[in-house]
């Protein structure tokens, strides 16, 4: 059995339901808002652009009418060419200093966790934090997701805005409204593809999936035209596991559902094994010139933490 393998959550963590809670609420988008405020308005007051440069908007396509589409984007003509059912939109976007696109690990072991709190909530978390700081500096904020090894990808388009943020939370969370994203060869070609603009791309991810060291390699591809850096969430507290008396535990990896039969010394050293295992893909990161910021429980830290690198990222953009 692989060694990223040995190290998921157990069966003895919890799996989280999409129906849960929140795992952001909006009085955290608040609490995060105003971190965001005032640790970049000391550090960035005068120092950026407005988003617009140019004048006017592209013209993205035609899609299906969503609730709170402004009536006045309705395609009329396109629209009778389906009775109406449903109305056609047509989609423009304005041209933006910057396009944030978080690549957001949804793999089963994001959604396993201790004493309720799933390592997909600081997940969460952290793309609340990116989107504000986007939102602050007036950025496009989109997602994409993955489950392990990238075989499943989906995605949202980037738009401006806090409702916009809100959207892709639950679409985190719930893994709804997302959109399929097109397999083109390896992961770097397909996100490629995707990426209409240079963007800013965050990966969040506890990194615990089969050949995470691959998948590294590929994301390290887009550095020559995308802005990437990893986001590595620290799930080393989901393994710490309650004390047992048995010499042998059965244990189920929540990916594979391979079943693995350890001492107790080996089931009380896995979150040291995961942590271990998490600082060696930061050095492979480093040694493919990729940035890595850990993100833990310490909510106010991370907060702090997120938003401070992104200015500093985004600022540097910008000037350079």
């Amino acid at each position: 059995m692989s060694r990223e393998a040995d190290v998921r959550p157990a069966a003895a963590t919890a799996l989280a339901s999409p129906e849960a809670e929140p795992w952001v609420r909006l009085g955290d988008i608040t609490e995060i808002e105003l971190v965001i405020l005032r640790r970049l308005n000391e550090v960035t007051i005068g120092n950026h652009r407005s988003r617009s440069h140019g004048s006017g908007f592209d013209f993205l396509g035609l899609r299906d009418w969503q609730a709170g589409d402004r009536f006045s984007s309705i395609d009329w003509a396109q629209s009778s060419l389906t009775n109406f059912s449903p109305l056609v939109v047509r989609e423009f976007e304005q041209p933006s200093t910057a396009t944030v696109m978080v690549v957001a690990d949804t793999s089963l072991s994001t959604r396993c966790g201790a004493d309720g709190v799933p390592i997909g909530a600081t997940v969460a978390r952290a793309i609340a934090t990116i989107g504000l700081s986007a939102a602050f500096f007036q950025d496009r904020l989109g997602l994409v997701t993955f489950d392990g090894g990238f075989e499943h990808v989906s995605s949202i388009r980037p738009r401006m805005g806090k409702n916009h943020l809100v959207h892709i939370l639950d679409a985190y969370q719930s893994q709804r409204g997302l959109e399929p994203l097109k397999r083109t060869g390896g992961i770097s070609a397909s996100l490629g593809g995707f990426l209409r603009y240079r963007s800013l791309l965050p990966v969040i991810s506890d990194f615990l999936f089969d050949d995470a060291a691959s998948v590294i390699k590929e994301l390290a591809l887009l550095n020559a035209t995308h802005d990437v850096f990893l986001v590595m969430v620290d799930s080393a507290f989901a393994f710490k596991m309650p004390d047992v008396s048995a010499g042998w535990i059965d244990t189920i990896d929540i990916e594979t559902g391979r079943t693995r039969t350890l001492s107790r010394r080996a089931f009380v050293s896995m979150a040291e094994r995961a942590t271990e295992w998490q600082r060696t893909l930061g050095t492979v990161a480093k040694d493919l010139a990729l940035d890595v910021i850990n993100v833990d429980l310490d909510s106010a830290a991370t907060d702090v933490r997120l938003s401070e690198f992104i200015a500093e990222r985004r600022l540097r953009k910008i000037y350079s």
